[in-house]
């Protein structure tokens, strides 16, 4: 096959047309610009991030684009474009790319990352785990740390294997059972349900004999989950926000901060450069088996079902971690 594609066949992608509908569309095929890659997708992983356009807030304009909201996909490139090097047709990849709720999506060159034969057929959401891989080299984890992470879904789950294969006590505080029971599984020492603020308090003083935790990241999202991190993180600890605080102001106990001399990171990334090398050492972590998501991706949805997929990772039922939209 011609590195310049010309192919005019149509794609299928999926279209947020309104608060909670979608629409299938048969739509043209992208070409890839100078620079770029076309993606035959294989899936994508579905964001919680994806929740507040889909509930359809005031300032959300709809129909969405083709493919739009999906950010997690991967697949095979089927098109290059001029001037892209080191990439072929048929490579596997991960990408960094913003309409993968679809058949096909269109990335730059420099926002993909190929996947090894070991981890040939196996499904890789790369920006999510290039994301706890980042969150995870921000919260500096050593062995002999004790850490506490608040939150249990699939980053939090990631972080705790992480942390717990690097050697460090991780306390585990999530309010649903199934979360505390995968916690456990990726080696997290102590799990505690979170449902009183004050008991759990006492109960991580009591594991820590009153020191509290080196680190403590947060995972939620919530105002709560946020003072109960600054709660468990001892002096001069470190308190790392993981959670995507999208639904308005927060309110922060300074007093407590300042007096214990806590340092306080906020672990987003918005350069695409961090994004992409958090990426590439999720396929090595992946690839030699320091990091094993496999058990995490607990829902599978075909594209067309993709209101399905929204649905469940905004109403978390009962054994759900992560939905995939599989896009053949």
């Amino acid at each position: 096959m011609d590195r310049l594609s010309q192919t005019t066949a149509p794609m299928r992608a999926a279209v947020v047309v309104g608060a909670g509908k979608i629409e299938m569309r048969a739509v043209p095929r992208p070409e890839p610009g100078p620079g770029q890659v076309r993606l035959r997708l294989e899936g994508c992983g579905v964001c919680a991030s994806n929740l507040t356009p889909w509930s359809g807030p005031d300032w959300m304009e709809f129909p969405t684009e083709p493919g739009g909201l999906g950010h997690e996909g991967w697949g095979f490139i089927d098109g290059i474009g001029e001037g892209v090097s080191g990439l072929d047709i048929g490579d596997r990849v991960a990408a960094l790319s913003y309409h993968a709720y679809a058949s096909h999506d269109i990335a730059d060159a420099s926002a993909v990352v190929k996947l090894p034969d070991a981890l040939k057929g196996q499904p890789f959401p790369g920006e999510p785990l290039g994301c706890a891989m980042n969150i995870f080299r921000r919260a500096d984890i050593h062995a002999g740390q004790t850490v506490a992470i608040i939150g249990i879904g699939f980053l939090g789950a990631l972080l705790t294997q992480l942390a717990a294969k690097a050697g460090a006590r991780v306390i585990a505080i999530s309010r649903r059972p199934f979360s505390l029971d995968v916690a456990a599984r990726m080696g997290a020492e102590h799990v505690i349900e979170m449902d009183d603020h004050w008991r759990i308090i006492e109960q991580v003083k009591s594991l820590t004999e009153g020191r509290f935790c080196d680190r403590v990241i947060e995972a939620v999202g919530k105002q709560w989950p946020l003072d109960l991190a600054a709660e468990l993180t001892r002096e001069r600890g470190r308190l790392i926000v993981a959670g995507y605080h999208q639904d308005g102001p927060r309110q922060i106990n300074m007093q407590l901060w300042n007096w214990r001399g806590i340092d306080v990171i906020n672990a987003h990334e918005r350069d695409p450069d961090i994004y992409m090398e958090g990426m590439r050492q999720a396929v090595a972590a992946v690839a030699d088996g320091r990091l094993d998501p496999s058990s995490l991706y607990t829902h599978s949805y075909p594209l067309d079902k993709l209101d399905e997929a929204l649905n469940a990772t905004r109403d978390r039922p009962d054994g759900f971690l992560k939905a995939m939209v599989v896009s053949r």
